[in-house]
């Protein structure tokens, strides 16, 4: 059966789309459960601050390493495969997860996770820009990305269902939801038919993964890229692992109520952020051929000093105003990056162009994870993590 069939062929690449946002919202809401769920599972699982950063940093470098290579996975054979996969592989861990009651385990754990999901992204987003060839691309690419957002923001379930329950339930129950959609989209995605798709009727010749990294660092605009995204790589981070630890210690929260202000205001701002800042760089890329570019840099200049003023103040509603801007912002260059990749390597590529910048980012930020843990247990404030 071509499940492209059940739709009309204008509304599939949209349900793509679709598809697509639930995976990245179940990959993303694991990675931000631990962190709102810290408490729990350190009085389960006695650990220091560093080990505990350890936890994200050792996910994030095991998953930046195989990025590449999971790219050029999804560049080589099916993409829609390659995401279902993952999406199995990811679920079987968080159920994995829940069993574990030392850190050796827990640890064993994160870096399995790392592996699962490193496989997702590349291959989801260039899915995605084969469906999306023209002047829809960016917008595209930031909903796709406004389905993780919603993931980040629905973290503080985490939290809050680990004090009513306990943080082994939270991971069991997520592990189960994800086989079940693992099956729903078994029968529902696929890669695009080739004669529908003008750009992939380019893609007879397959690439080894040498040809491909040597084609991508001979290309200088995209050394600027891996730049570019690397920088904002490090602050992003250390945001997404500390956050909820800010809120609380700062301002004196529960671990519940700190969940919520570092999940619960902080990505439905970056929801609409990346859906804007896709629809925006539509709009300009009509009318001008760099908008895809300007669009991401102007968040960016307004990002900055947003985050800087909101880990300076002591008033809580001017903190929770000062991330908000950034994360609205800031999220303007995550639904901008493939399309800009696009502009500037071969679609033979995409995947594996992009797990490379994954690779790039997820290293600094997990050493700056791993450096705020180690900050931490020298008894500084962590708002000095985000100045």
């Amino acid at each position: 059966m071509n499940e492209q069939r059940l739709f009309p062929s204008s509304i599939y690449p949209w349900v793509v789309v679709a598809l697509l946002c639930v995976v990245g919202c179940l990959n993303y809401l694991d990675r931000m459960m631990i962190t709102t769920m810290r408490q729990s599972i350190i009085e389960s699982i006695p650990m220091s601050e560093s080990q505990f950063g350890l936890l994200t940093s050792l996910f994030l470098w095991v998953y930046g390493f195989l990025s590449p290579f999971s790219g050029f996975l999804a560049d080589r054979f099916s993409r829609s495969k390659v995401i279902m996969v993952s999406l199995l592989i990811w679920s079987l861990v968080t159920l994995m997860t829940s069993y574990v009651t030392t850190f050796e385990g827990l640890l064993l754990t994160r870096a399995l996770m790392g592996i699962s999901e490193a496989c997702y992204i590349p291959a989801a987003l260039a899915l995605i820009a084969d469906y999306h060839q023209g002047n829809s691309r960016s917008l595209a690419t930031g909903i796709h990305m406004g389905g993780i957002m919603i993931g980040q923001s629905l973290g503080f379930i985490g939290g809050w269902l680990a004090e009513d329950r306990t943080w082994n339930y939270v991971f069991f129950s997520f592990g189960i939801i994800g086989v079940i959609y693992a099956v729903v989209l078994l029968f529902t995605l696929r890669d695009p038919i080739p004669d529908s798709a003008p750009e992939n009727q380019s893609l007879e010749k397959r690439v080894g993964m040498r040809e491909a990294v040597q084609v991508l660092f001979s290309n200088r605009s995209y050394w600027l890229a891996i730049g570019f995204w690397g920088i904002a790589g490090v602050v992003t981070w250390m945001i997404a692992g500390w956050l909820p630890t800010y809120f609380q210690e700062h301002f004196r929260l529960t671990q519940r109520m700190a969940g919520v202000y570092a999940t619960g205001y902080f990505y439905p701002a970056s929801l609409v952020g990346v859906i804007l800042g896709g629809f925006l760089a539509d709009r300009w890329s009509r009318r001008h051929p760099k908008g895809r570019l300007f669009v991401p840099i102007i968040g960016l200049t307004i990002a900055a000093p947003a985050v800087f003023l909101a880990s300076s103040t002591q008033i809580l509603p001017l903190a929770i105003i000062g991330f908000t801007t950034y994360a609205l912002t800031r999220t303007f260059l995550d639904a901008n990056m493939m399309p800009i990749l696009c502009l500037i390597v071969d679609q033979r590529y995409r995947a594996t162009g992009y797990g490379i910048i994954n690779l790039v980012s997820t290293s600094i930020g997990g050493i700056g994870l791993y450096a705020a843990g180690a900050i931490r247990d020298a008894h500084l404030d962590v708002s000095i993590l985000f100045g």
